[in-house]
Formats: structure tokens, sequence, C-alpha cells
């Protein structure tokens, strides 16, 4: 059964590729509207959890895809203070062994890149429109309950049922329902890669198998294992908003900047936290960090909501982030299917997501808080250490990678 709602899904990030999945597969028809020219693929490694990510991709019918580029050796942390201590090693001396049919009861590790490749190869490709920039979203002219689409290149999308918004953190779509933006977290990071961490003994000995995460006061210096010998690692410090910009680094120059940064910035660390920024050579991208309140929601609209980034933007200091929105599709994508089958309105299938996913997505959102106050204090690194100590048999409950 074919079902006749007509929706649009603003942006094609792994969130709205997972709910779009959901209504492919319930023959609801669909039309996502992506700025990019193609699949954006940036970003770091992605650990699904069991109730979350993992659940989102089984209703969307992608398990076994997930498993063939999942990587579950990854699913393993090592903290080091800021002086070069390790507190806690995954890899080694506080290694669990798993037994290969329990290798993804945990949090198994997938690059963003994979996880996007998995979620949009299922789809009908006519079911995605790129470039289109969303410039506005407005109230139709010509139908009651409707939304018309207008984008940056002059073109418009008309008489929309439903409008989801999943075009990010500066959301175009969330203007219709809510005048709050996203404030400064008060850190600024610093991404940097490397294509081929294999080339580098060292370099693979010491950041390990999995995430290695550095913590002190007022800065952090992580690095997560990628697939094909991909490494991401972040320097990231507590400053001004405008700090990437006045700090008198040409970021447009990676090779100096790399090094004047950990000169600038890092000079007291541990020389082999400084080595693992400085070996990540293959790119280089500052970014501040945004968030919206803790708690945000906003007045129910008849044919609007948001999910992913667009509703509740947070840090990557817990690891939840593409978790939680990958819930908003799991039970944004179940609402949507009662409603076409009947069993409610679209404005009571609407409503019920929201009233299940704000307070939902504030749980994390509170807890993504603490591990960014906790993360950049002085004793960061040990309270993240003692935690995993504390639940060594059970270290799946706490680990967690960054987004």
């Amino acid at each position: 059964m074919t079902y006749h709602l007509k929706i649009a899904i603003c942006g094609a990030g792994p969130v709205s590729l997972t709910l779009a999945n959901t209504l492919q597969n319930n023959n609801i028809p669909f039309t996502i509207y992506e700025a990019a020219p193609e699949i954006r693929t940036q970003g770091g490694s992605l650990d699904l959890h069991p109730q979350s990510g993992q659940l989102a991709l089984k209703e969307a019918g992608l398990w076994d895809h997930f498993k063939q580029y999942a990587r579950p050796e990854s699913d393993v942390l090592k903290i080091v203070r800021l002086d070069g201590e390790v507190l806690w090693d995954g890899n080694s001396a506080d290694k669990q062994e798993v037994k290969e049919e329990e290798k993804f009861n945990g949090r198994p590790e997938i690059d963003r890149r994979a996880l996007m490749k998995l979620l949009y190869e299922n789809l009908n490709k006519n079911s995605i429109v790129f470039g289109k920039k969303l410039r506005k979203v407005v109230p139709s002219e010509t139908a009651a309950k409707k939304y018309d689409l207008h984008f940056a290149d002059n073109t418009t999308a008309p008489s929309f049922d439903l409008v989801i918004g999943s075009d990010g953190a500066w959301s175009k779509v969330r203007t219709l329902l809510s005048d709050t933006k996203p404030r400064y977290s008060g850190i600024s990071m610093v991404a940097a890669s490397l294509n081929n961490i294999r080339a580098n003994p060292w370099l693979t000995n010491y950041v390990g198998e999995g995430s290695m995460f550095s913590f002190g006061s007022d800065m952090s210096i992580t690095s997560q294992r990628g697939d094909n010998g991909y490494l991401l690692t972040y320097a990231s410090l507590r400053v001004p908003e405008d700090f990437l910009e006045t700090c008198g680094i040409d970021w447009t120059d990676a090779v100096t900047a790399r090094k004047e940064y950990m000169e600038k910035y890092f000079s007291h660390i541990s020389p082999d936290l400084k080595r693992v920024f400085l070996a990540s050579i293959d790119d280089l991208t500052p970014r501040p960090l945004y968030e919206l309140p803790v708690g945000f929601s906003w007045a129910p609209r008849s044919g609007v909501t948001l999910v992913g980034d667009a509703a509740h933007v947070m840090t990557p200091f817990a690891g939840v982030g593409v978790n939680v929105g990958m819930t908003d599709a799991l039970v944004l994508g179940r609402e949507i299917i009662d409603a076409c089958k009947g069993g409610k309105t679209l404005d009571e299938a609407i409503k019920a997501y929201e009233e299940e996913m704000v307070p939902r997505a504030a749980k994390f959102a509170q807890k993504t808080l603490r591990g960014k106050e906790n993360h950049f204090s002085k004793d960061g690194a040990k309270e993240f250490a003692d935690m995993l100590r504390a639940h060594h048999d059970a270290p799946k409950a706490v680990q967690g990678s960054w987004e």
C-alpha cells in the first residue's frame, strides 16, 4: 500500500537518511532536499548504542549492512593525563576479551562516511534532490496547513503536508517554531587528520585501536581511529568565541598553523600528545562548538517538526549526539507510520513524537554538559579513568566517542 502524504525532509545527514529508510520500507513517499551537491561524509568515528542508534538501523532494515562496515574492535578507550601518564588502556592492561558472538552487543564504532554510505545506497535516488540550499519555509498561499520550501537558487517546492527540519545547528526550519539559536559552548577545537596511520608504527601503537582521550584544565587532546588506517585528532581549548579568528594563527597555512597552535597553547603537555596532533598531517579544520539550551522545546505547529541537531545540537563530550538523533528518526518514523495507517492524525503523531523527544534529548544534553565541565577540569582525565575502572566489569555502559 502506498500512502499519499507529501513529506519534505530538509537535510541529508545520518538522522534524516535513517528516517528516510524507515519511511521507504513502509511505502511512505518523501523527498529529501540537501544543500550539498552530493552526500557529505566528513567527520570522525561514531559509536552506535544498542537501544538507540543500533535499534534505529534495525528498524530501517539495515542491521546486516551495518555489521559489514562496523568496527567492534575499536570499542576501546585509552585515557591519558596531559602530562603523559596513562590512566586507562583498553588496548592492553585493561583490555577485556569479547566473545565473537558478543562483539556487536556493545557500542561498535563505524566511520561517519561508512554510515552515510550504507544509509544512502539503500534509498531510491529519485527521493533525494541535491544542490538545494534551503532559504526559508513558509505557509502555502494556496493550500491550508501546507508549506512551501524556498531555496537559494530561487526555486520553490510547494504544498508539503509535513516539513521535517534535519538541517543542522543553524536550521532554517527551526525558525518557523522558535527564535532560539545555538549558543557558543565555550569550547573551540582544531581537527587534524591522517589518512594512513599504518605508515607510522609509533602512532599506531600509542593511539591504540579505538579512541584516546586526554583531558585537563581548559584543554583536551583526543584521537579516533577510523577504517583503512584513518586517524582524526582534536585539540580543544576553553576560549572565547572569537578565539580562532583573533589568535593570530593563519589557518590557511596548515603546516605552520599546526605547529604554532601546539607551541602557543599546548607547550606544557606531554611531548607524546603533541606528537599525535603534529603527526596528523593530511587536513586541518578549526571550528567553535555550539549548543542549544538543555531542554529546548517549542510550541507544537501543525505540519512542522525537528530532528537531530536542528532539535538538540550538543557538544561531543558524552558521545551521544548521533544516537539521540537516530532515536528521533526511530520514534518519528513509527509515529508517521501510525498516522498513515489511520491510528492517529498527523498532528497527533507529531505531538507524540515531540513529547517523547524533548525530555529524552534534555537528559542527554545534561549528560553532555556535565561531560564538558568534567573533561575540561584539572582532574578530568583521572575522573574519567576512575569511572571506567569502577565499571570494569561492564565498561560498555560508560564508553563513548566524539562525534
